[in-house]
């Protein structure tokens, strides 16, 4: 099973993490079981429910780009002042 990275676990509501942790461990028994169909369709639904805080995670990065352009502009404005 694939984990997603830590910015989007730390993302996920905590509904989405109980449920993102319950679908880990059943993917982690069954790849231990040698199950690796049923597991697919696991690691499928886990990447489903991430979906969310992948776009919060990208909404955050947008926020924090038009914050920087608007700064360098007000350090550009006041430079030229």
């Amino acid at each position: 099973m694939r984990h997603c990275s830590v910015q989007v676990r730390g993302l996920l509501t905590r509904d989405e993490l109980d449920r993102y942790n319950a679908l880990m461990e059943v993917g982690s028994y069954l790849e231990s079981q040698d199950m690796y169909d049923l597991a697919y369709t696991v690691q499928k639904e886990v990447d489903i429910l991430i979906l969310p805080a992948i776009e919060r995670l990208k909404d955050k990065s947008r926020a924090r780009d038009a914050a920087t352009a608007a700064y360098l502009d007000s350090r550009k404005d006041a430079e030229e002042e």
